[in-house]
């Protein structure tokens, strides 16, 4: 690679330091960087904090300094920019962002000579409907969680698989995570742990109110839909649908979302050998 775009949190680089730090070292290699700048955000725009747009054309890879949220803003900002990511770690726990802040150097190394990987992520898109009106279509390459909305309660839901009726639980949310995000919340609900590799969606319930309540693992082709379930017969029956911990809709009794395998992927750039289970290894012994 000749080429590299920097996207960086500015809450943990607010000078630059580590983002000048690497473009000064790539141009010492004869290589070219640039750094995205700090703008304003037009409330009209799509893009939640990086503008694909503004990318150059001749950027081969972005290198994206923060941590696992900073990385999942950028893949859904790009998701339909075919550059590849490459997450460098300056937050705390880090499944998404391989590199730590202190292997900078031979992680660089290793893309300017070519020796590294691209390793495809699956995505989730979820539809939330509201009495037949489409409210909000969005991505996510975590999860879609959709959980209780205001007072302390349980929340009823109603779970279909490609049209049959599978379950209904009484829970505080429910988790519809993919393979990458099987490291983030779901997780720390209990659900299972599967290779970011892989290509399929898990269900697990938040504080399920029920003894026998278990993630659910699904294949990728299915299209699970959630219903809020109208029990308690009021609108207070509400939830909250998240994509990636970021956008969000409001739900009422009565209406769903409808979840299903992104035909868009993310790219994610591997400069180590290092087997997944070796990773998580590692994460869970922090």
């Amino acid at each position: 690679m000749d080429t590299f775009y920097v996207i960086t949190n500015y809450l943990k680089d607010p000078e630059l330091e580590t983002a000048g730090y690497i473009k000064e070292y790539l141009e010492q290699k004869g290589k070219k960087c640039y750094i995205q700048q700090k703008e304003t955000k037009d409330p009209l725009s799509q893009y939640k904090y990086t503008d694909a747009q503004r990318i150059p054309a001749d950027a081969e890879c972005a290198l994206v300094l923060g941590g696992d949220g900073t990385l999942l803003q950028a893949a859904r900002d790009l998701v339909d920019h075919p550059i590849p990511l490459l997450g460098i770690n300056m937050g705390t726990l880090g499944y998404l962002a391989e590199i730590e802040c202190r292997n900078i150097k031979p992680a660089l190394d290793k893309l300017i000579t070519g020796e590294f990987s691209i390793e495809k992520r699956m995505m989730l898109h979820g539809v939330a409907w509201h009495q037949n009106r489409q409210m909000l279509s969005d991505v996510a390459l975590n999860d879609i969680v959709i959980s209780r909305n205001g007072r302390l309660r349980v929340v009823d839901f109603n779970v279909y698989v490609d049209g049959v009726y599978l379950t209904s639980y009484s829970a505080d949310g429910i988790i519809i995570s993919s393979p990458t995000g099987s490291t983030g919340y779901n997780l720390s609900v209990g659900g299972p742990i599967v290779a970011p590799q892989a290509s399929l969606m898990l269900l697990t319930a938040i504080a399920p109110h029920t003894l026998n309540s278990r993630p659910i693992v699904l294949p990728e082709d299915v299209e699970i839909v959630i219903e809020i379930a109208s029990s308690h017969g009021t609108d207070m029956d509400g939830a909250e649908a998240t994509f990636d911990g970021d956008t969000s809709v409001k739900l009422n009794a009565g209406d769903k979302i409808v979840i299903t395998k992104s035909e868009r992927k993310v790219k994610m750039i591997k400069t180590k050998n290092t087997s997944f289970l070796e990773i998580l290894r590692e994460k869970m012994n922090n």
